[in-house]
């Protein structure tokens, strides 16, 4: 029988692990461990964390769940130190009335890494060992044989295990245990049985393959209402099918995580999320890092067999697309984070009174109701390498309140600060945006040399600024041809902190949203987000500034120098 000491973390031991270096993770993972270190030691939280309900669901997989197939079929499960560390943190904090903190857990990591199994346990501590009388516990796909992988597994492990055997009925389409009366049923979105649940713990398998998932989404986290700390565990690997249900639940863990480090202000206390990747899609040739997305290499699988797949893909690239979805856990579209927290969040402000800037080249984005309007001017100064960065933003006044709430985003805070403006109505007034750059000309002096925009997107409004400013507008195409050389000499500037953007919050986020799409010859374009939440309208303003900076680059100086 295994039992764990009191003092026994494996949080801080796993956190300790990788901030030395030992253990190899991606960045989300690293920000994640980095943040439940800190909370296993802060006193000030309503939250505490407790090695004793952590221990009981560790000890509870590994003394009475069994591996049911292959080499070590009905051998005791014996957990690695990540999965670990992930069951310490999801059922290790509690309130003061013993409550658990986490209602949703969220693990997205590559495939053969044991997450079904993992599920698999969860839900049989969920149905018999969590204190939970009557406890409900469903194992949910949009499918039926998809919604039985995670359910058939938990059913094998109760015939492999004598304990289990004596406190669970293995029946046709249940496990059921008489005494707590609890259930455990595998459910899909055909089932006759969706309404009236009363889910203590619901397990959510490779939400990537569901279709149309949703509906039966909301139906689940809607029938745990009624638990005093239900559980929803998701569990899946990176996919194929875009804009649904996995989209939704990875842009809101990435968000989460990002609000850890400050790069967003979305906020969700009883979710935790585990995000297993590659922090580039470059890494996929590079062996140390595949146990970034893999974290259970060299247990479940060898690393000979990644190797083969690697060899294989690098002879064939039509088989690229798939490992990288597969086995390094990378969305299929090809789209991936543009820039690094390293990269992004360099703090620097500055004093246009010192400045005083004389002239500069302006980049607008517009949007109707949907998205930010926000128009840029950067500028230099002479004897300074460094670019400068002015930008305003826009919102409809009457979505304000919306879009706060939809966006999850302090509109009002940006408003107060002076950094967003609200056009009256319900659309944007691109009369609001030329009156900005009237004022960045007649107030603070700067004379705007050109003034870049999407040729496609704000022709309407070229006659009204060249009205103001004369013929200094230029159509920017949009596309990898265009973007490629600026957008990696900007990211190059700003790494090196040759961008000063004020320290603004709004621009912190834009630039932490933006994604990019290499193509088949490495050239990189900026990625229009279907995602309305993960605004990038800042990054497009300031890109199509920076594009005419670049092609203008040595008139622009000799102005500047005069």
């Amino acid at each position: 029988m295994i039992r764990y000491p009191l003092a026994y973390n494996p949080i801080l031991e796993y956190w300790n692990l990788i901030e030395s270096g030992q253990e190899v993770v991606c960045k989300k993972i690293y920000y994640t461990y980095q943040k439940l270190a800190a909370d296993v030691i802060n006193n000030d939280s309503e939250f505490f964390y407790s090695p004793k309900r952590a221990n009981h669901a560790i000890e509870f997989v590994e003394n009475y769940c069994k591996h049911s197939k292959g080499e070590l079929g009905g051998k005791p499960v014996k957990l690695e130190l990540w999965q670990k560390a992930l069951v310490a943190a999801t059922f290790g904090f509690i309130d003061i009335e013993g409550n658990r903190k986490y209602h949703r857990s969220i693990l997205i990591i590559a495939k053969k890494n044991g997450k079904s199994l993992l599920a698999s346990a969860i839900g049989l501590y969920l149905q018999i060992a969590d204190n939970e009388p009557g406890a409900e516990v469903y194992a949910v796909a949009t499918k039926k044989d998809q919604s039985k992988i995670i359910w058939l597994e938990a059913k094998r492990m109760v015939k492999k295990s004598p304990a289990l055997r004596k406190r669970i009925k293995t029946l046709v389409a249940e496990l059921n245990s008489d005494f707590n009366d609890s259930v455990f049923k595998p459910l899909s979105s055909d089932s006759d049985s969706l309404d009236g649940l009363n889910v203590h713990g619901v397990l959510m398998d490779e939400i990537h393959q569901w279709k149309n998932g949703k509906s039966l989404y909301d139906i689940m986290v809607d029938g745990t209402i009624a638990r005093r700390q239900p559980l929803i565990f998701i569990t899946s690997t990176a996919g194929t099918i875009r804009q649904d249900i996995y989209d939704t639940i990875y842009t809101e863990a990435e968000r989460i995580i990002n609000g850890y480090i400050g790069l967003d202000t979305y906020k969700d206390d009883r979710t935790i999320c585990f995000i297993y990747e590659l922090d580039n899609r470059k890494e996929w040739k590079d062996p140390s890092c595949w146990k970034k997305p893999n974290p259970n290499i060299g247990v479940s699988f060898k690393y000979s067999y990644l190797a083969e797949k690697v060899e294989l893909a690098k002879q064939n690239e039509k088989l690229v697309k798939n490992l990288l979805c597969k086995h390094f856990d990378m969305p299929e579209t090809g789209s991936e984070a543009w820039l690094t927290y390293e990269q992004l969040n360099n703090k620097l402000i500055y004093d246009m009174l010192k400045l005083r800037p004389k002239y500069g080249i302006a980049g607008i984005d517009l949007s109707s109701t949907t998205d930010l309007t926000c128009a840029t001017v950067i500028f230099r100064v002479p004897n300074d390498p460094v670019l400068y960065v002015r930008q305003m933003y826009w919102l409809p006044a009457d979505r304000l309140e919306s879009k706060i709430i939809q966006d999850k985003v302090p509109y009002d805070e940006w408003v107060k600060e002076g950094l967003l403006r609200l056009s009256e109505g319900n659309k944007i007034k691109y009369s609001d945006v030329t009156q900005w750059l009237t004022e960045i000309r007649d107030n603070e002096g700067i004379y705007l040399y050109k003034i870049g925009y999407d040729r496609y997107s704000a022709t309407y409004l070229i006659d009204e600024i060249e009205s103001h400013f004369g013929k200094i507008t230029v159509p920017i195409a949009q596309g990898a041809k265009t973007f490629n050389i600026p957008m990696r000499n900007f990211a190059a500037d700003l790494e090196k902190c040759l961008v000063n953007y004020n320290d603004n919050p709004i621009t912190l986020w834009n630039l932490a949203n933006a994604s990019v799409t290499i193509d088949n010859n490495q050239n990189m374009y900026l990625c229009k987000m279907q995602d309305t939440t993960k605004r990038i309208d800042g990054v497009a303003a300031l890109l199509d500034a920076y594009i005419v900076y670049l092609d203008e680059l040595a008139n622009y100086m000799a102005m500047v120098n005069y």
